[in-house]
């Protein structure tokens, strides 16, 4: 994907929004009366692409059913607001996490937001807009959309499940860590009408209203100094509707992306991110599919998938 925002993931890794890969828990809270707490976040997201994204999150966290075991001494429910703002997109969003144990998590959340086109060094970047095929054009594809002419609109329900050495063996030197969490969630453009595809955030153009699913896993080893993560990330994502004939373009296979994680702490209110990325992409038998749209394209099945370079990226975070 040619994206001018980096994924919600690479925020998760900071500090739990979007497609969560730790919980908004890990966030460092100012503790208030009564167990409350609260913190606020200011975030540039950035990578080896032309992308850029500038948030703001607002987190809150409130006990609930705590209990005397080390399990759920820690249990509740903690909620993230959040606006940004990239090139070619405006979002706001909101999530809600209840711990109901130390290992496990439920999560619910949506986001709004629109876009614009925009030519940048000769090149097109779709905020939002059809993305369709083009008549009299031999199976071409050609963007359709203005300036915020519909609304992107997502809701999502996930679990996660999540393990720390450390809380059996304590020590600083002991955080192996593990996480997993999965998400239906379901996708829609207002602009759109039943099956057509569309564009958000200069991405593949080829989403759809409708279900789909996400899941990552999480594998790493805290440290108590600078470099104080690195980690291992697999995510996952396919369109779980039926389009008519999707396998002939591969899009009833899953999407994977690798990531190799490090996070720094850089002061207590300075934090920063690095992820190295790679990815799958469909291989296809036409010589010129990057300019077919995309249902027009054949998969071929003899080496349906390869793994490319994707991007380096980073999050720099500013807590107060």
């Amino acid at each position: 994907m040619k994206l001018f925002v980096i994924r919600g993931m690479l925020l998760a890794a900071l500090a739990g929004l979007t497609a969560p890969v730790f919980s908004a828990e890990d966030t460092a809270l100012e503790p208030e009366p009564g167990g409350f707490s609260s913190s606020r976040e200011l975030y540039l997201q950035v990578s080896s692409r032309p992308e850029a994204k500038l948030g703001f999150t607002w987190r809150f966290s409130f006990p609930f059913l705590q209990g005397g075991h080390f399990l759920t001494k820690d249990n509740n429910v903690s909620l993230a607001l959040t606006a940004e703002i990239s090139p070619i997109s405006l979002n706001g969003q909101a999530e809600a996490v209840w711990t109901p144990a130390a290992f496990f998590q439920l999560s619910a959340g949506g986001r709004i937001g629109s876009g614009w086109k925009l030519n940048a060094f000769g090149q097109e970047a779709y905020g939002i807009g059809l993305n369709r095929e083009k008549a009299g054009a031999s199976g071409a594809a050609e963007h359709a959309g203005s300036v915020f002419d519909g609304l992107l609109w997502k809701t999502q329900a996930g679990g996660a499940l999540q393990f720390d050495l450390g809380t059996l063996i304590p020590g600083d030197w002991t955080h192996v860590v593990a996480r997993t969490y999965h998400e239906i969630n379901y996708a829609g453009y207002t602009a759109a009408s039943s099956n057509e595809s569309w564009y958000y955030e200069n991405d593949d153009g080829e989403n759809t209203n409708g279900f789909n699913y996400y899941g990552n896993f999480l594998v790493g080893y805290q440290m108590p100094f600078f470099l104080n993560m690195i980690g291992l990330l697999a995510e996952g994502s396919v369109f779980l509707y039926d389009t008519p004939g999707r396998g002939q373009w591969g899009d009833d296979k899953i999407q994977w992306t690798f990531s190799g994680l490090f996070s720094f702490t850089v002061t207590k209110r300075i934090g920063a991110v690095l992820l190295v990325q790679c990815r799958t992409r469909r291989n296809y038998t036409d010589t010129n599919w990057e300019d077919l749209y995309y249902r027009n394209r054949h998969i071929d099945n003899s080496n349906p998938i390869s793994l490319e370079f994707y991007r380096a990226a980073a999050v720099l975070t500013y807590k107060f």
